[in-house]
């Protein structure tokens, strides 16, 4: 990809990137005028609410002025009751209107006046009925009455108009406002409409962009893969044949280097049988004729001799464990794979049974968790495990108890197992080094040719699998082994 491409993608990424994060901003904007709409509707219907309360309470005042004046000219009971329903409504409504004013001083202040003033005049009312009730109030002073309130229904008038005209003034104000919240609300729902038809646009086009570049990068992939699965059929042949002569080659020269060891190790006995049959002759030389035999030649045949004679012997039986090794391995390289489902458990508990006798020997311990069954080679599977299991045991550190802990878990179509111990431990520059053939690490104090980790890297990359290592000196190793969960035969 050249550097105006991938300028090109970023930049396109980019773009449709900030379109959402704008939208969101746009979203988020929308959210707020809505409620500050919804807040401006709740402050005009407020507005109403005070005008229309307003309104009840001057209605009850001439209802009750009304009522009383009714009263005056005839006493009847009616009148009385209705004057009475009607001054209970007029206090409840006056304590609403003050509530509702709170948050503004000079309406509050104009509600203390006509609470004020309303009182007054009720009082006034309620003494000129009184008075009428004790007949000290004629019919001819029923004007003188009414004259004497009308300062006070004047006032109650003049506050009402004053508190009507600032909560007309306040409704225009809100009415304006939640209109003008109202239409920034529109334009701000359809740039966000536009905007998102544009990044919906600009996404759609991204995407079959992008999709048109899949069908070509797939066209591209299948013309390589049916490429290199050709390149790689034919790699694999020539892998194969190379194998085939390694294994032959080594099986070859395994039996060719035996033929001249088996003459060696005869012609050792022999020699050993002469030394044998030279000592006796000494010793009898030198029970008749001691003078006759020098030290060098008493040193020679009952010192160096049998000295030369046990190197050679040791050499060529660590020479023959060598070549019998090299014919494993060979023959285990054209032995047939045979997969089929293997019960781990089953297989681990099996190969630590067998070794009970050594673990407890050396005070040591394996703890097997429960481990995935896999399908693969049985004969090569057990091998591993014998080894590696082996190994852990014969390299633990004195002194210590030794643990030993077996575990597996499922990875896709893999499977992963881990071999722990709490042993002597590996070198780090040396993980890689005891998978070679005849390479150990380590003080060299246990029997051995190193054979095993070959043999058992080998095995491992035979059934698709892979082996690693993971340690450090005095603090254990752990051997991990993936592989394949379900070999195919092949």
């Amino acid at each position: 990809m050249t550097f105006t491409e991938r300028l090109y993608r970023r930049s396109l990424v980019a773009a449709i990137t900030a379109g959402f994060a704008l939208l969101i901003v746009l979203g988020l904007a929308v959210a707020w005028l809505v409620v500050r709409t919804q807040e401006s509707s709740q402050t005009v219907t407020h507005t109403y609410q005070v005008e229309v309360t307003l309104s009840q309470i001057r209605v009850l005042v001439e209802r009750a002025e009304a009522a009383r004046r009714g009263f005056l000219l005839e006493p009847r009971d009616g009148f009385r009751r209705v004057f009475e329903e009607t001054v209970a409504q007029i206090p409840p409504l006056l304590d609403d209107m003050a509530g509702m004013v709170a948050d503004n001083p000079p309406q509050v202040e104009r509600v203390r006046q006509l609470t004020s003033l309303t009182n007054e005049h009720l009082a006034l009312l309620r003494e000129s009925i009184a008075e009428r009730e004790a007949e000290g109030l004629r019919p001819e002073d029923i004007g003188r009455v009414g004259a004497e309130d009308i300062a006070l229904i004047v006032g109650i008038r003049d506050v009402a108009r004053a508190m009507s005209q600032a909560e007309s003034d306040l409704l225009r104000e809100r009415t304006d406002s939640q209109q003008a919240f109202v239409a920034t609300s529109y334009a701000f729902m359809t740039g966000a409409f536009v905007l998102l038809l544009l990044v919906a646009l600009g996404t759609i086009w991204a995407a079959r962009q992008n999709v048109r570049e899949l069908r070509q990068s797939r066209d591209k992939l299948r013309f390589l893969n049916d490429d290199l699965e050709s390149v790689v059929q034919t790699r694999t042949a020539d892998l194969q044949r190379a194998n085939d002569e390694i294994q032959r080659f080594a099986y070859i020269v395994s039996h060719d280097l035996r033929s001249p060891l088996v003459n060696v190790m005869g012609f050792t006995s022999e020699l050993d049988a002469a030394t044998k049959q030279l000592a006796e002759m000494l010793d009898k030389v030198e029970a008749e004729a001691p003078e006759t035999v020098s030290e060098d030649a008493r040193l020679a045949v009952r010192e160096d001799l049998p000295e030369a004679i046990g190197f050679i012997r040791s050499s060529t039986e660590k020479m023959d464990r060598l070549i019998n090794a090299i014919l494993r391995l060979s023959r285990e390289g054209r032995r047939v794979i045979t997969p089929e489902r293997i019960d781990m458990n089953a297989m681990v508990r099996g190969i630590v049974d067998s070794l009970q006798h050594r673990l407890t020997e050396v005070g040591a311990e394996v703890k097997v968790e429960p481990l995935p069954d896999l399908v693969s080679d049985r004969v090569a599977i057990e091998q591993i495990f014998s080894n590696l299991i082996e190994n852990a045991v014969k390299y633990l550190k004195p002194g210590r108890p030794g643990v030993i802990k077996v575990r597996g878990k499922r990875q896709n179509d893999r499977v992963v197992f881990e071999i722990e111990d709490n042993g002597r431990g590996i070198d780090p520059k040396d993980h890689d080094r005891v998978f070679d053939l005849f390479r150990r690490s380590g003080s060299q104090d246990q029997p051995g040719e190193g054979i095993g980790l070959a043999h058992v890297r080998a095995l491992a990359y035979r059934l698709g699998g892979m082996i690693g290592c993971d340690s450090a000196l005095d603090q254990g190793a752990t051997f991990r082994l993936s592989m394949t969960a379900k070999l195919h035969e092949t």
